[in-house]
């Protein structure tokens, strides 16, 4: 792995030819974030051992495996080349898929630190020649585009989604949303490398860089079409109505009916940085708060968050984001502390919609501590004798505006909750105080309730939308 001297298990998902004597190959770190995956040369591989897929032997039910597919049982000792194997069923197996032209998708298997050179050059030598792909086209009808995961799902594609507006449809799992295929970005004085898969045109993801504006987000071939566009476009803040203003931070909220274009181009660009979620072209349902910096040159975004305008079970966050140049500086915190703050103004509880990315979890978790640690904190201490102070669960939540079953599971994470005597105490050591104390001064910027001006809609009413 670059930048280490480790030799991490690896799958290999695709391969393409620079030229004749140096292959490169597309690998997956097993047990790491997908954000790392890389194209390598073949020195970069230790190749003393090599693990072959071993056919699942699961019973099959109605051509389906009973089990979710996932690299971790997939990637095991033994077994034959799909593409060596002999004439038996596939059930189980992993199929070739076609990549792209140029590109050539060879047998998934894992790299540990062994393995013959030759024994991978003849692996990827016997593959078929790939058929080319569907494209991928930003005027195609609405609709979902589904990014994968590592751990794929064999539910049925018409299977609904387990809960939220935005989880991922693990059945379209696949090679290509596997794979990262845009090399860079370049938003504003920024360059940013991607994460992770976006469907942006094929014709821009097979260049060095894709432009866009800083402002509409409109995507671009080149720095003489970007600048071209900079001349025509009028904006120099997003669409929509600023409904927070405090110092050089705003906030506007962007109806993704009444601003489809920009809506679109922002969920490509978040694309890019999340995974866990679906990307959808249908963004009627949802409203974005975009997080901007201001200075002489206009508003530049720093981060979002999503939500569906009606959500039927009171999710506050469908999808957030901070992008990677303005990350560990607190804006993630901000964004989180904002959506809230829209809860309490709507006068209940929210909670974001699941599964929360790696980042976004320690974002949530760090956040959820600090406001019950904050709000505990602030009850009157007793004096000498006196009776301790009193507070139940729930107004720690109208306090918060964070959902029961988060604070409760907040307390015990920190584990604070002790059953005494017959009922529930919460104790805190002064360890846990002095962290808290310590972690509250990091937190130089806040939101302040008094600068946002915005009042709550009934959704439920579609003349609304």
């Amino acid at each position: 792995m670059a930048g280490t001297d480790e030799w991490p298990l690896a799958e290999i998902l695709s391969r393409k030819d620079v030229d004749r004597a140096a292959p490169e190959f597309y690998v997956h770190y097993i047990d790491y974030n997908k954000r790392l995956d890389e194209w390598v040369t073949l020195d970069r591989l230790n190749l003393d051992k090599l693990q072959m897929p071993k056919k699942d032997k699961t019973p099959v039910k109605d051509g389906r495996s009973s089990r979710a597919s996932t690299p971790e049982r997939d990637m095991v000792n033994g077994g034959l080349l799909p593409g060596l194997s002999r004439n038996k069923s596939n059930a189980g197996r992993k199929r070739k898929l076609p990549l792209g032209e140029g590109s050539e998708v060879t047998t998934s298997c894992t790299l540990p630190s062994n393995a013959s050179s030759s024994s991978l050059q003849d692996l990827a030598q016997d593959s078929p020649a790939p058929t080319p792909p569907p494209t991928t086209n930003n005027n195609s009808t609405p609709g979902a585009v589904v990014n994968s995961n590592s751990n794929s799902n064999s539910n049925p594609p018409h299977q609904p989604r387990q809960t939220g507006s935005m989880v991922l449809d693990k059945s379209h799992d696949d090679i290509v949303t596997r794979m990262k295929n845009v090399n860079m970005i370049e938003l504003g004085r920024y360059r940013i490398r991607p994460w992770y898969f976006s469907p942006y045109p094929v014709e821009l993801t097979i260049l060095p860089v894709i432009y866009l504006c800083e402002f509409c987000l409109k995507y671009m071939k080149s720095r003489k079409c970007l600048d071209r566009h900079k001349e025509k476009c009028g904006l120099r803040h997003p669409p929509g109505n600023e409904i927070y203003r405090k110092g050089t931070i705003s906030f506007f909220e962007i109806d993704g009916r009444k601003n489809k274009n920009y809506s679109q181009n922002l969920c490509l660009l978040a694309k890019l940085f999340l995974d866990h979620k679906t990307l959808y072209y249908d963004t009627d349902p949802f409203l974005f708060y975009v997080m901007t910096e201001f200075d002489n040159r206009g508003y530049h975004i720093v981060g979002y968050f999503s939500k569906e305008k009606e959500s039927t079970e009171d999710y506050n966050v469908a999808c957030i984001l901070t992008l990677p140049p303005y990350q560990r500086k607190g804006y993630g915190k901000l964004l989180i502390e904002f959506s809230y703050v829209l809860s309490h103004f709507e006068g209940k509880t929210g909670s974001p919609e699941k599964p929360l990315s790696d980042l976004g979890l320690l974002s949530y978790r760090s956040y959820w501590s600090q406001a019950v640690l904050e709000t505990i904190l602030k009850l009157q201490s007793p004096d000498e004798g006196a009776e301790r102070p009193l507070i139940t669960i729930n107004e720690i939540c109208e306090t918060t505006s964070i959902r029961k079953e988060d604070v409760i599971s907040t307390l015990q994470y920190l584990n604070l909750i002790n059953y005494y005597k017959g009922q529930y105490i919460v104790t805190l050591s002064q360890d846990v105080i002095d962290a808290h104390n310590k972690s509250m001064l990091k937190r130089k910027i806040r939101i302040d309730p008094k600068c946002l001006h915005w009042n709550p809609k009934d959704w439920s009413k579609r003349g609304k939308w």
